[in-house]
């Protein structure tokens, strides 16, 4: 597939994804959505593709739902966007937004949001349903939903208050005032915080540093965290039991572990 609102491309084992609107802050329109679901699905259906990493061209991450011009005349559902056409889009309880968290949150390899600059609302949610986010010093986080007149959507709800706790999350929805970088690393939305110079190189090392790894046992880990962390202690300790399965069938993976621990050297793994 060809894009023309994102840029999509691979280094070694990681693919990389930019939303390329810099005149709009990479807001997100209708065209973003669908090239950004077709790139992560070819992220997510390439073996060779181990970790991926989300991010923006020029000066903003994703400034959110796109409201100019058009769709700010034909908004009608939740985030802005204009009413949906069809009779199963109109059915969908959860609509574009509830779509594009799914997206992200059931990618199943890890994830890493490299935020260079603003991430606003939806922005913003994309951002948190992230595996990791490592910032530049130039990041800016507003969840910006109740100056719209609206309430959190795009899994910011779900999200935020499980990565800073109820009580900031409260904070930062019921205010809607910005955040910048020091205090989004302070409070947990930034997990590495570096020069914006930095930032791009930061966060490919962190995605080859994950990407070295048996590739079924790193999808594995990421299916049982996410499971685990609304799970009591019993479904979490079988949830965990069938995980380690799944990932004991890459039998030469096991193998190549087992030797690489013994002759002090990195492993190779294939995910055979």
């Amino acid at each position: 597939m060809s894009y023309e609102a994102i840029l999509y491309e691979t280094r070694g084992p990681v693919a990389l994804i930019t939303l390329n609107r810099p005149e709009r802050l990479n807001a997100i329109g209708a065209a973003v959505r669908e090239e950004v679901h077709a790139a992560m699905q070819a992220a997510h259906e390439n073996d060779a593709v181990r970790a991926a990493i989300i991010t923006g061209a020029g000066r903003g991450f994703c400034s959110g739902a796109d409201l100019s011009g058009a769709a700010a005349q034909a908004a009608g559902d939740a985030g802005g966007l204009p009413t949906p056409a069809t009779q199963a889009e109109r059915l969908d309880e959860m609509g574009w937004v509830g779509r594009w968290a799914k997206r992200f949150a059931h990618f199943d390899k890890p994830l890493i949001a490299a935020v260079n600059g603003v991430a606003a609302g939806a922005g913003m949610s994309m951002a948190l349903a992230c595996d990791v986010r490592v910032g530049s010093t130039n990041a800016r986080f507003k969840t910006v939903f109740i100056e719209r007149n609206l309430s959190p959507d795009s899994g910011m709800s779900y999200f935020l208050p499980r990565i800073v706790g109820y009580s900031r999350a409260a904070d930062l929805i019921f205010s809607s005032r910005a955040v910048n970088a020091e205090e989004a690393y302070r409070i947990g939305l930034l997990d590495r915080l570096v020069a914006p110079d930095q930032l791009m190189d930061e966060a490919v090392a962190l995605a080859l540093e994950m990407a070295q790894w048996p590739p079924l046992a790193l999808r594995m880990s990421k299916r049982v965290l996410q499971h685990n962390q609304d799970a009591g202690l019993d479904d979490a300790l079988r949830y965990e039991s069938v995980c380690l399965g799944l990932a004991r069938k890459a039998e030469a993976d096991t193998r190549e572990s087992i030797a690489a621990f013994a002759e002090k050297r990195k492993g190779v793994y294939t995910g055979a």
